[in-house]
């Protein structure tokens, strides 16, 4: 594939301290864009300066949420910049793009437009150990009218935000609320996607759980309200009786993280008992109670993991790993971003460098 290039001439000034970049705050200097067309397809594939998009107010995305995203990172190492399993990106938005209707991306299209990108904005990669340039690739319809039907002219977007860690406190604790007035997913629904859409549902009770002093919402599923699905803005893993157990995608109204997927392949490779099924969340509360609730922790692109310190279901407030990382957390962390920073082996064939 061609991609065109217009390269900025007003660079911005890049953060003096890496260790206040936050996260999602800051945008690099260029971006990715790439049009389709009903009867031309996906084209013309161009890397421009970073800034506004223009779209008509009738543009169907704002109106009818036809939008969908991934998120990446891309490392700077001694061996130089490299992605994290950007394949598996590339076939989880053609996952969502499927649901959404949609036309799919040809993942090498995909892979080559983040290398692109990534190459051109290579000096705003970071240099700190745990920070990253985190990658956005997004897809929206821009067709001017009203009109409730599937989008006959998109745009595929990707901007990227160099970053450090997603929770300002690092790898503390976080607390998780149990949520039980509202739903995020139904079997036949979205949630298996990364729709932009699923992510404004869940905004209600975030802000709810805040106000109780809680990080997260911890989901339960839209049926029957018992069996836990995720976090937020994360999957979730609880070490229950010394084995690792998470919920089965089998009902698709959970998202199929590639953290998730990573953290189970590699737990599964040092010879630890992983199972993916149904867990009601009774089922956590007697387990606390016995005292065999070892341990709780989220998994995503932007956190990596992120370590749970205490769960809130109804009345009962359960404190966990007396408020520091678990051990099985400490240890996929410390893993996965080995590996992403080439800091340790990586025995599975996930790093793809950005020649």
């Amino acid at each position: 594939m061609e991609i065109k290039k217009q390269l900025t001439t007003a660079p911005k000034t890049k953060p003096a301290d890496e260790s206040k970049l936050g996260f999602g705050k800051i945008f690099t200097d260029h971006m990715f864009l790439m049009n389709y067309d009903e009867g031309q397809g996906w084209h013309d594939a161009r890397i421009v300066p970073y800034g506004p998009i223009p779209m008509d107010p009738s543009a169907m995305c704002l109106h009818y949420g036809q939008a969908d995203f991934e998120g990446m990172k891309a490392y700077r190492t001694s061996k130089g910049i490299q992605l994290f399993r950007p394949y598996e990106n590339a076939k989880r938005l053609n996952v969502s793009n499927d649901r959404l209707c949609i036309p799919a991306i040809d993942e090498e299209v995909f892979v080559q437009a983040v290398k692109e990108l990534v190459k051109t904005d290579a000096d705003w990669v970071p240099h700190n150990y745990g920070t990253s340039l985190y990658i956005r690739p997004f897809v929206f319809a821009v067709d001017p009218m009203l009109g409730v039907h599937p989008a006959k002219h998109l745009i595929f977007a990707i901007i990227c935000s160099p970053v450090g860690a997603y929770y300002a406190a690092g790898l503390a604790p976080v607390k998780i609320y149990v949520e039980q007035n509202y739903v995020r997913a139904v079997t036949g629904g979205t949630g298996f996607t990364k729709a932009a859409a699923n992510y404004a549902i869940s905004l209600k009770a975030q802000d709810d759980a805040s106000k109780q002093g809680y990080e997260q919402v911890l989901w339960l599923d839209g049926v029957h309200r018992k069996y836990i699905e995720e976090v937020g803005a994360m999957n979730v893993m609880f070490v229950v009786d010394g084995e690792v157990i998470t919920p089965s995608l089998d009902r698709k109204s959970i998202l199929g993280g590639i953290t998730r997927k990573s953290c189970i392949e590699l737990l599964r490779h040092k010879g630890y008992k992983v199972t993916e099924r149904d867990i009601e969340i009774d089922e956590l509360v007697k387990a606390y109670d016995e005292g065999k609730f070892d341990e709780a922790f989220g998994t995503g692109t932007a956190a990596v993991i992120s370590p749970i310190g205490e769960l809130k279901y109804g009345d009962k407030v359960m404190p966990l790993t007396g408020g520091k990382i678990g051990p099985i957390s400490q240890m996929l962390y410390d893993s996965l971003t080995g590996i992403q920073w080439g800091k340790e082996p990586d025995p599975f064939g996930w790093i793809v460098p950005v020649e």
